[in-house]
């Protein structure tokens, strides 16, 4: 699988300090191996599975065994597929690494792997409930949930650091690929916020509301949303199966 190459920084970092790593730096590593599984379903469990230094070391009860002997050693062979997920899932637990404290960690790593679920079809992971110790969610890909669940909260804020004319051509990479919408509401003037599964809210700019979607008649759960970095900083907003980009803002 061709990574970008920032995205093997993290283990460079985690190979400079190997002598004093952290069960995080060791679970990051070993997502990492799991670049050689071709099947997307079993990176998962691969994924899921290579969490488990950092379970270890808050006390919690250990990843499913399938998943631990996935991450332990990885089947290569074969060409991995769904290559541009996978890279946003590692980008996401990468930049976990500016959480202070595992257990925050933990939690940031597991809803990275959510634009993974989506493009398999798979449930939100429930989370389980929390005696002291308080755990999180154990991620199970073998069965998925009978309804979608929220994650355990959206991730943060995010910022177009790219030149002005970023994303004319449509060529940006989306930082929300194909995530279904929990809820939509619309203003007196046809504009709308939106609220992704994930607990990211979005609302349209004053300055495109002349574009409002008149035709959002599905239920806000079948409509797959995608946003990627705009010109002048902004950012796109594209429904599935609709032609026009929307201008919009982060506002939670």
């Amino acid at each position: 699988m061709r990574h970008a190459w920032w995205l093997w920084v993290p283990l460079a970092a985690v190979a400079a300090v190997a002598a004093e790593a952290r069960p995080r730096d060791d679970a990051l590593s070993g997502a990492f191996r799991c670049a050689v599984v071709a099947d997307s379903r079993q990176w998962l469990d691969c994924y899921y599975g290579a969490a488990q230094p950092v379970r270890a070391a808050l006390g919690m009860a250990p990843a499913l065994p399938a998943q631990v002997r996935l991450a332990a050693s990885p089947p290569a062979g074969g060409q991995p597929r769904d290559e541009a997920v996978r890279d946003e899932v590692m980008s996401g637990a990468a930049n976990c690494n500016r959480v202070a404290g595992d257990r925050p960690w933990l939690d940031c790593y597991y809803a990275a792997a959510q634009s993974m679920r989506v493009q398999l079809g798979l449930a939100a992971p429930q989370t389980l409930p929390k005696p002291l110790p308080a755990p999180v969610y154990a991620p199970q890909v073998a069965s998925a949930a009978p309804a979608p669940q929220r994650p355990s909260g959206p991730p943060p804020m995010p910022r177009n650091t790219g030149g002005l004319f970023t994303g004319f051509l449509n060529d940006a990479k989306p930082i929300v690929r194909s995530m279904p919408m929990q809820s939509f509401t619309t203003n007196n003037r046809g504009g709308f916020i939106v609220t992704l599964v994930d607990g990211q809210v979005w609302r349209q700019v004053d300055e495109d509301e002349i574009y409002h979607p008149q035709r959002w008649r599905k239920p806000a759960e079948q409509m797959l949303v995608t946003i990627a970095p705009g010109v002048m900083h902004t950012f796109n907003m594209k429904v599935e199966g609709e032609s026009r980009l929307y201008k919009v803002r982060r506002i939670r």
